[in-house]
């Protein structure tokens, strides 16, 4: 079933013209895979566009995991070249893992814990693939005899070739390497100087022999490379049976690597070619803007609305009807596997089909002896078999009369439509256009053709039936005037007349679409002027701004006034000068908060009464803003968007008052991180309300909650000092905070 499937989805790519475009993207998969991706289409599309948004390395090319996994569950022993796969895609995501990406794509990324056990694999393989042996010091041992044999077979053959009874024979001082041979390369009649064996002859008649005398070295080679073989091969079981145990991580990340490649195809593909993802829409709604098939280079863009169920497209021929028509199945095509393609995605809208179903080719041929038509009665045959499919056919006319042809497709149409099917058709004959016209989920569009240069625009109007242009065609490609003028008396008056009607259409749609064009250009000029309005009021906002920041520097005022209450030293007698302070504040509407602004490093926001520059954010819902050179935390949506102004200068007052709180915080009964949230917070606020003193009541209790606030305290940059209440106000178990 699945090779079925296989089959089908390469027929259409072929009927398609996709061929081309499906294979150069086929080139981004790190491996081997289908076009479909099994699973939520959506979930899908959502790591695409996430992925879409990092800069990456595309992954290494990686063979298929299916024989391997084989050869571990039969406890089997893996080549090297095997386990080195492994460990690629391993290596692949701990790189993307140390990317440390926000968002979906890090939470799938933390799901990869690589198991130690794969570490003590790992470590024996460079980055091109090759087992490190200076990691065993046996292995190293070997390597280096190996070195001094090879060595010496050097330099016996280089004593042999500056030998004076061998020069003769000599046809070059090289030391030639023939299937893995060294020897060297003389002339016949050698035998009687030089004793060896014959593992070659050249072109010019000479032979490469291979003297006896590195024989002996060689043998040596041969057997060290014997015991390396066998601590390889030890090596390998090793790691087989290591890597048996580890199968359920090996599954788990050649599935998921599976997945990945799915999405870094597509988006490598599409950042290559400069392509748009686009995924389909769960309905059947289809509108194309700008969308350029991939078969074509230095095409007009496509505009169609294709919301109805049938969309029947007529006029001239060579017009591009067909390309149209197959346009439109392959941005559906596309959609349905989230194959990159060219167009205005936010301008375009594609729906989803579970089949897709292309009549284009004459089926015609000597072999399976059938006609044009029966053939195509064939293939319509087959469609009634399917729901919710989308249906391109081409000619749909072709093989037959064109009166019979259009009462039996009206027909074939209306049913196909009640089965759920949408359908495009294009057609060189009226009638059939004609007799489906009357439906109102029919849509028309014709091939507009240039009467002034008898060439075709490929471009398309909507709504009317479109000309076939045959008398202008065969014109244009040397049939004489005279024939052409018998044949349009043949055609009779009537039709001549049903054709005037037709381009009469096409003229008044060509009217309405420069009318159109003006009164886009007319919006355009309302947008301008609307865009000025926008920024007057902006403006207008910025003085009223101005015009606040003067009103609230009555707040100075209040706020000394209740520096000098402070004065009083007595709790009461504060809260009474601060009623008296309150009273004296300008009254100021609350504005709401903001609760969906968003915010980034470097804007000004206001927070309580004072303006400030964000100058870093935790996440979305928490900021550190600079105020007046102080930094503290808030919650963004405590933050407002506004202008820092230029502040007039101002004039500190310090004030010395005795060691008396003017502001309280209660932590009883908080753990020691929720308290510290709570305390950060309130020191903030009492910076920037101007107070100079603090109480923190924490309690006495196990002791830990005392310890985590005096800790905070000690490494608060705008704490001056802190120690423990009086015994009146809480003694050991309140702190007094100088700010």
């Amino acid at each position: 079933m699945r090779v079925n499937n296989n089959t089908k989805v390469d027929l259409l790519i072929n009927q398609l013209d996709l061929n081309e475009h499906i294979n150069l993207f086929k080139q981004f998969f790190s491996r081997q895979s289908s076009l479909y991706m099994e699973g939520d289409q959506e979930l899908h599309y959502r790591y695409i566009k996430a992925l879409d948004s990092i800069e990456f390395k595309a992954p290494p090319k990686v063979a298929d995991f299916f024989t391997i996994k084989v050869h571990l569950k039969k406890h089997g022993v893996l080549l090297f070249e095997q386990i080195f796969e492994i460990v690629k895609v391993v290596r692949y995501f701990r790189y993307f893992k140390n990317k440390e990406v926000k968002g979906i794509i890090g939470e799938w990324m933390d799901k990869f814990e690589i198991e130690p056990k794969f570490l003590d694999i790992e470590k024996y393989f460079t980055h091109e693939g090759k087992f490190d042996e200076n990691l065993d010091e046996t292995l190293f041992g070997l390597s280096r005899r190996i070195k001094e044999h090879k060595a010496n077979i050097n330099e016996s053959l280089k004593r042999l070739t500056s030998s004076q009874k061998l020069s003769p024979y000599l046809i070059d001082t090289q030391i030639h390497l023939l299937n893995d041979e060294e020897c060297l390369l003389v002339r016949g009649g050698f035998n009687h100087v030089l004793k060896g064996a014959v593992v070659g002859r050249s072109s010019s008649g000479g032979f490469y022999v291979s003297p006896d005398n590195i024989l002996k070295s060689k043998e040596q080679i041969r057997y060290i490379n014997e015991e390396r073989e066998a601590i390889f091969y030890n090596y390998a079981k090793e790691f087989s049976s290591k890597l048996t145990d580890l199968l359920p991580f090996i599954n788990f990340i050649d599935k998921e690597f599976t997945k990945f490649d799915n999405y870094q195809a597509r988006v490598l593909f599409a950042k290559a070619k400069d392509l748009q993802l686009v995924k389909s829409k769960k309905d059947s709604k289809i509108v194309l803007n700008s969308f350029i098939h991939p078969a074509l280079h230095h095409a007009k863009p496509i505009h169609v609305d294709f919301s109805k169920n049938i969309l029947m497209i007529t006029g001239v021929n060579a017009g591009g009807k067909t390309m149209l028509l197959k346009s439109i199945l392959s941005a559906a095509f596309m959609a349905k596997y989230i194959i990159p393609m060219k167009l205005n995605e936010h301008k375009s809208h594609i729906g989803s089909f579970k089949n897709i179903l292309a009549i284009i080719d004459d089926p015609q041929n000597v072999k399976n002896d059938i006609s044009t038509f029966a053939g195509r009665m064939q293939e319509f045959s087959k469609i009634f078999e399917y729901k919710d499919a989308l249906v391109g056919v081409d000619e749909i006319e072709l093989g037959t009369d064109s009166d019979e042809a259009a009462a039996l497709f009206k027909v074939i149409l209306d049913e196909l439509i009640l089965r759920g099917q949408k359908i495009v058709v294009t057609t060189h004959h009226k009638r059939l256009a004609a007799l489906m016209a009357d439906r109102e989920d029919v849509e028309l569009m014709a091939a507009i053709y240039d009467e002034a240069n008898r060439v075709p625009t490929y471009e398309f109007m909507h709504g009317i039936i479109g000309k076939s242009y045959a008398f202008e065609t065969a014109s244009r490609y040397g049939i004489s005037n005279k024939i052409v003028n018998e044949a349009k008396e043949v055609y009779g008056d009537n039709s001549e007349k049903l054709n005037l009607l037709i381009e009469r259409g096409s003229q008044l749609e060509r009217e309405l679409k420069q009318k159109h064009k003006k009164v886009d250009e007319k919006l355009e000029e309302l947008e301008a002027k609307k865009r000025d309005l926008k920024e007057e009021k902006e403006k207008f906002f910025q003085e009223l701004q101005k015009e606040k920041s003067a009103l609230k520097s009555s707040y100075e005022n209040a706020i000394n006034e209740a520096k000098q209450a402070a004065r009083a030293g007595d709790t009461q007698a504060i809260h009474r000068a601060m009623n008296r302070a309150r009273k004296k504040l300008p009254q100021e509407k609350t504005e709401p908060l903001q609760t969906d602004a968003e915010f980034k490093v470097g804007d000004n926001v206001k927070y309580h009464s004072k303006k400030g520059t964000i100058v870093s954010m935790k996440d979305k819902k928490e900021a550190i803003v600079e105020i007046d050179g102080m930094r503290v935390r808030a919650k963004t949506s405590q933050l407002k968007h506004t202008q820092i102004l230029q502040q007039k200068h101002k004039t500190d007052v310090s004030v010395n008052v005795k060691r008396r709180a003017g502001l309280k915080c209660d932590l009883h009964g908080m753990r020691a991180d929720e308290a510290i949230e709570v305390l950060d917070k309130f020191i903030s606020d009492a910076l920037i309300n101007g107070w100079d003193e603090v109480i923190i009541y924490h309690g006495i209790g196990t002791g830990k909650l005392s310890y985590a606030v005096k800790e905070f305290l000690k490494t608060h940059p705008k704490v001056k000092k802190f120690e423990d209440a009086p015994q009146h106000m809480g003694g050991f178990g309140a702190k007094i905070v100088t700010l």
